[in-house]
């Protein structure tokens, strides 16, 4: 049976009176089903409106999410952004891989090159919300200096993992994670960057090596939209991030962290620089998800930067 939703043009729930009755009596009009939308209602967070009829509730640290009034739609779109992989010290260190990027709104996709995911059906009750952290600095220390893992972030069934730290300046490989965290760049033998898991939330860290003509060059990051530079050929640059709008605004976030190497650069999103031969090394950017730059080998001493932390953000039709 189909459903009335507007009458010439006007929504069902602006109109009062119908051929002299009053709207709230109908249950149905020439066998349609009358159509009555209740918007759904929460709190917690930051919230705003957009577009609208929609609010928009931000997480920027750990808090609760409550639905109080479910409504007619009983669902919510959501951004996950786990915390960035710190970046490695020691030598020609690593950057961290960006936090995991999860994502249901609109057409726009989560990370890994995957599709836009289903929005969650939420019910009247409380969710608790984590906000992961980003990644420690990696210490100068060849062997151990690793770029601590990022932290994940949570809203009720959906996980993003925390990115992968960069690995540290001694033929040593990055790490796993939402995304991957770059190998380094000394040491007798080519690197590899950290593998993305699982892959439909980013990319893997890009490699490193200790050969001509490159030098010792370490890899970047990987980042929401793109794998981390490997080697000499693209810098150790950062993987890119991805934007959304979901908050009504464009925003990149979850880039990968940038490698030592002398021209690496943070991907674009909230990503650290390395710190190369002019020792600009910076951490990845807070609430961004981006992962840290690794410490440069003319830095003194050579540590890493940390991973920048997370975001959860929830979006729902309130009217």
């Amino acid at each position: 049976m189909p459903n009335i939703a507007t009458i010439n043009g006007i929504d069902e729930d602006d109109i009062s009176h119908h051929n002299g009755g009053t709207v709230s009596l109908y249950t149905s009009k020439d066998g349609d089903t009358w159509v009555h939308f209740v918007g759904m209602a929460a709190t917690g967070g930051s919230i705003a409106t957009v577009a609208t009829n929609y609010k928009v509730h931000t997480f920027t640290s750990d808090g609760t999410f409550e639905v109080t009034t479910v409504g007619s739609v009983g669902t919510v779109e959501y951004l996950v952004i786990a915390g960035g992989g710190g970046g490695a010290g020691a030598g020609d260190a690593a950057g961290g891989g960006a936090g995991g990027y999860r994502n249901s709104y609109s057409s726009e996709t989560s990370g890994g090159g995957g599709s836009s995911e289903s929005a969650l059906s939420v019910s009247a009750t409380t969710y608790s919300i984590q906000v992961g952290a980003g990644g420690t600095a990696g210490a100068n220390a060849f062997n151990t200096g690793y770029g601590g893992d990022g932290e994940d972030s949570i809203f009720s069934s959906i996980t993003s993992n925390g990115g992968g730290g960069g690995a540290p300046g001694y033929g040593l490989n990055g790490r796993a994670g939402g995304s991957g965290g770059g190998g380094s760049g000394q040491g007798p033998s080519e690197t590899s960057g950290g593998a993305s898991t699982p892959s439909n939330q980013g990319y893997a860290g890009g490699g490193g090596t200790n050969a001509s003509p490159c030098g010792a060059s370490s890899g970047g990051g990987g980042g929401a939209s793109a794998v981390g530079g490997s080697r000499c050929a693209t810098n150790g640059d950062g993987g890119a991030g991805l934007a959304s709008s979901i908050t009504g605004s464009s925003v990149t976030r979850a880039g990968g962290g940038g490698g030592a190497s002398e021209f690496a650069t943070g991907g674009s999103g909230g990503a650290g620089n390395d710190g190369g031969n002019t020792n600009t090394r910076s951490a990845g950017t807070d609430n961004k998800g981006g992962g840290g730059g690794g410490g440069g080998h003319s830095a003194t001493p050579s540590v890493g930067t940390t991973g920048g932390s997370g975001i959860v953000i929830i979006r729902y039709q309130f009217q």
